[in-house]
């Protein structure tokens, strides 16, 4: 098992049901531009307070891995009780956006990130208020709007109108603000120039045969607790999980685990090009024809 890391070589060991189960939890796979988008973060929460804070839009594909790279920053800095005073601090802020541009319900998501009570039929303005008040009591510097692109659900003036109220939530608080979406983001934020202007697009784009792609399937490797080497850079399987996978990076791990499973239910303990062709996946594809 020279393959695997020390640490992965005694999983290996363990009972085909334990490492199943290993195989079926969360796996993160850093890679080159993963790194990049999470520096950039870092930088931005550790920016200065200036009248015109910068902003992100991280963008990229369904399941190309936007989500878990914000989940994978916010676990890093949650919110925590202050020793001197016993106050709550909470720098990074999560909320997905509302199914279509409203108002209401965008503040209603971010006081329910903070389980603060509120009325759901009392007057947007109170709201705003209260979402202003809390998120300056507790030291907001970053509000991460996941799914940004449910913007596109209203019409052009509603879009504009909810763009105004995340500008003016950012100018009040001194905040960034990082929007998180599919390439239809785009669109949503170029409704409105201004707002356009302030946000740096950060794309993690589909991943293709080249260096970068075989250190991914090479990190995957030593990852997965198989007592056989796959040889997943071997330019038939790499391009059999490319052209499966089409490549999404998600689509690659969902493969790759359902292929390791199946390679230890066989006691192959490998993933060949066998594996791959009998295991229960199908492509993105071919599911919008289901």
């Amino acid at each position: 098992m020279e393959h695997l890391t020390d640490s992965l070589k005694k999983i290996a060991s363990l009972p085909n049901r334990e490492r199943i189960a290993y195989i079926k939890d969360e796996l993160y796979i850093g890679y080159s531009r993963a790194t990049f988008v999470l520096n950039k973060l870092e930088d931005l929460i550790e920016h200065p307070i200036t009248l015109r804070m910068p902003n992100l839009l991280i963008v990229g594909d369904t399941n190309n891995g936007k989500t878990v790279l914000v989940n994978k920053f916010c676990r890093k800095h949650q919110p925590y009780i202050k020793d001197e005073d016993s106050t709550l601090v909470a720098p990074v802020l999560y909320i997905q956006a509302p199914p279509k541009p409203d108002e209401r319900r965008f503040y209603n998501n971010i006081l329910d990130a903070i389980n603060s009570p509120y009325r759901l039929n009392e007057k947007v303005e109170y709201k705003q208020r209260q979402v202003i008040e809390i998120l300056s009591t507790i030291k907001t510097r970053m509000l991460i709007i996941d799914e940004i692109h449910h913007i596109l659900a209203g019409n052009l003036s509603a879009q504009r109108y909810f763009l105004n109220v995340i500008k003016y939530l950012a100018n009040e608080l001194k905040i960034v603000i990082v929007g998180v979406g599919t390439r239809d983001a785009f669109n949503a934020i170029q409704t409105d120039p201004q707002m356009a202007n302030r946000f740096e697009p950060a794309l993690l784009q589909k991943w293709q045969l080249n260096n970068d792609y075989l250190r991914l399937l090479k990190s995957f490797e030593t990852l997965l607790p198989l007592q056989k080497e796959s040889y997943l850079t071997s330019k038939e399987i790499a391009i059999r999980i490319l052209n499966l996978s089409e490549g999404v990076i998600g689509e690659i791990s969902t493969l790759l685990k359902k292929a390791a499973i199946l390679a230890i239910e066989s006691s192959e303990e490998k993933i060949t090009k066998e594996i791959l062709d009998k295991v229960d996946y199908v492509t993105p594809s071919a599911r919008k024809f289901q």
